[in-house]
């Protein structure tokens, strides 16, 4: 399957939106089904550094570790699920719009599957992060122009 690819104008500098999107505290503000995040490991804002994300699906909550794994600010990083039966995939970026003024946040999501979350990715997983992506964008666009959620 595709990866699910979505992108966003936002009225902030480069710098101020790759900071946000980057420190994972802030994912329960903007991501819906993120219920909670904790750090797990590595250092802090640095290649390496886990968190476990803690994500709703229904009336169910799933933990997984994500593992930051490539970090090149303010233009790009990526995070790899390591544990749980889904694994998700994310890689995103940054680009400078209007000489900096604003920005385009490209963000690029893919699954994997394992033991029973073979079976979730494609009848559960993929269909629902489709619908939720472009709310949790204009989410996120609306914090970072401070219009609020």
């Amino acid at each position: 399957m595709s990866r699910i690819n979505a992108s966003v104008d936002i009225s902030r500098r480069p710098e101020d939106v790759f900071a946000y999107v980057t420190d994972p505290t802030h994912l329960p503000e903007w991501q819906e089904s993120a219920v909670a995040v904790r750090r797990t490991g590595g250092p802090p804002g640095a290649v390496g550094q886990q968190v476990a994300v803690t994500r709703r699906m229904g009336r169910r909550d799933f933990d997984m570790t994500m593992e930051l794994t490539q970090l090149d600010p303010p233009r790009s990083w990526h995070v790899h699920g390591v544990d749980g039966p889904v694994r998700g995939d994310v890689q995103g970026t940054v680009e400078p719009l209007d000489d900096g003024q604003r920005s385009r946040l490209t963000l690029s999501l893919d699954f994997e599957g394992h033991g029973m979350g073979k079976a979730l990715v494609p009848l559960v997983v993929r269909p629902r992060a489709r619908r939720e992506m472009a709310r949790d964008e204009r989410k996120l666009k609306a914090i970072l122009e401070g219009a609020g959620g």
